[in-house]
C-alpha cells in the first residue's frame, strides 16, 4: 500500500523518519485507533447531518471529547495519544459526515464502510467514500502524496497559528483542534481550490480552443480586469506570501497530476492548466507592479487532482484537514512542551476618547 502520509505523520510528530519496525508499530496504533463506538457514529454524525462537512467534523471532534477519560490532561504524552486518535479518527469523521450529508440532503443511499486494518490513510479514505470501495494503485498513491503536501506549511498559516493562540491559553486537545477546523473552513485558507475549479469550469465555456494561448491570455487579461468569472480580479492558485519562484509542493503534484491525467482521460485539461501555469505569471507581472516573483501554489493542481480522483467539492478542505491535523499536532505538542506564554497580541484603542453621559441626558 501507499504509506507517504503515515511515515510523515511520525517524522513530524517524532522529528525523525521511521525505520521498518518503527512504521509498523506506528500504522498499527492509527489502525487500532481507527474506531469510534456504533452510538457515537449513530447519534453524533448520521442524525445529525450538516450541510457543510467541517461544521459536522469540528461538532465530531468536540464530540469525541466525551469520549475520553483523560481530556483535560495537557501533558506531552498524553496529547500525542490524543492526536494519534484525531489523526486516525479525521477521515472517518469526514466521509461519514459526507455520507450523511448525501441521505439528508440528496437523497441519496447511506453507505457506511468500515475502515480496513491494512489499508493506509489514503487507501481507507478511497475506500469508506466509494460505494463499491474501488480504487486503483495509482488513485491511492496521488491521494497519498496529496496528504503528504498538505500536511505541514509552518507555523506562520492562520489554522496552524490558531493552534498556537488557543493551545498557549491551556485548554484540552479536541477544543484547540476545532478552532484549527474552524479557521481552515474559511474560504480564504482551506478554500482556495475549490475557487481554481470554478475558474477552470468558466473557463472551458469561454475557451473555443483549449491550446490557443491568445484566447487564454485574453481570459487571463479579463481575470485581472475584473471582467470575468466572479470579477474579483484574480487569477486563482497564483501567488503565495513566502514561494516567488515556486512552489515545491506544487512542482510535484504537477508530475502525480500528468500521470492521473493520462490513465484517467483528462490530458486535455492538464494542458490546459500547464498553459495558464505558463501565461498566468507573465501576465500578471506585466499588468501589475510586483516586487517578487509569481507562480502557481499547491491549490493551482490540487482541486483539479481531486476532481480526477471522483472526490466531492464538499471534501476538499476536510481532506485538507485529515492531512493538516498532523501538523496542527506537531505545533500543539511543540508549543506544550516549551510551557511557552499565552499569546495575546498587543492591540491599541484608535478611537475618540468619550466622557460618560448619563442616559436621560442622551
Amino acid at each position: 500500500g501507499q504509506h507517504g502520509f503515515e511515515e510523515t505523520a511520525y517524522l513530524l510528530l517524532f522529528g525523525s523518519l521511521p525505520n521498518r519496525v518503527q512504521l509498523s508499530e506506528f500504522e498499527g496504533y492509527l489502525s487500532d485507533m481507527r474506531k469510534m463506538p456504533r452510538s457515537f457514529i449513530h447519534d453524533g454524525i448520521l442524525r445529525m447531518p450538516s450541510k457543510d462537512i467541517m461544521n459536522a467534523m469540528m461538532r465530531g471532534v468536540l464530540g469525541l471529547y466525551t469520549l475520553d477519560s483523560q481530556a483535560d490532561d495537557t501533558t506531552v504524552r498524553n496529547v500525542l495519544r490524543q492526536s494519534l486518535h484525531l489523526i486516525a479518527k479525521l477521515p472517518m469523521l469526514a466521509v461519514y459526515s459526507y455520507q450523511a450529508y448525501l441521505d439528508e440532503f440528496h437523497n441519496k443511499s447511506l453507505v457506511i464502510h468500515r475502515p480496513k486494518s491494512e489499508y493506509s490513510t489514503a487507501e481507507n479514505f478511497l475506500h469508506m467514500l466509494r460505494p463499491n470501495s474501488d480504487f486503483t494503485e495509482l488513485e491511492a498513491l496521488v491521494l497519498d502524496m496529496m496528504l503528504v503536501l498538505h500536511a505541514e506549511h509552518g507555523g506562520g498559516n492562520n489554522s496552524t497559528f490558531a493552534t498556537h493562540v488557543v493551545s498557549s491559553t491551556g485548554t484540552d486537545t479536541y477544543s484547540a483542534i476545532a478552532a484549527s477546523l474552524g479557521s481552515l473552513k474559511g474560504p480564504r485558507h482551506g478554500g482556495a481550490n475549490i475557487k481554481v475549479v470554478e475558474m477552470f469550469d468558466d473557463m472551458k465555456q469561454e475557451l473555443t480552443d483549449w491550446e490557443d494561448d491568445d484566447q487564454i491570455a485574453d481570459y487571463i487579461h479579463r481575470l485581472l480586469g475584473r471582467e470575468a468569472f466572479d470579477r474579483a480580479g484574480l487569477v486563482y492558485g497564483m501567488g503565495h506570501p513566502v514561494y516567488s519562484v515556486s512552489d515545491p509542493r506544487t512542482v510535484v503534484l504537477r508530475g502525480y497530476a500528468e500521470r492521473l491525467a493520462s490513465e484517467k482521460g483528462f490530458a486535455d485539461e492538464f494542458a490546459l492548466h500547464e498553459r495558464v501555469e505558463r501565461l498566468a505569471p507573465l501576465i500578471i507581472s506585466a499588468k501589475r507592479r510586483i516586487y517578487k516573483g509569481v507562480s502557481a501554489n499547491v491549490d493551482f493542481y490540487s482541486g483539479f487532482v481531486y476532481r480526477m480522483l471522483d472526490i466531492p467539492p464538499e471534501l476538499y478542505t476536510p481532506l485538507f484537514a485529515i492531512s493538516r491535523v498532523v501538523g496542527w499536532s506537531a505545533h500543539r505538542l511543540e508549543e506544550l512542551a516549551h510551557g511557552g506564554k499565552l499569546i495575546r497580541p498587543a492591540y491599541k484603542s484608535v478611537s475618540p476618547l468619550q466622557e460618560y453621559i448619563p442616559i436621560a441626558q442622551r
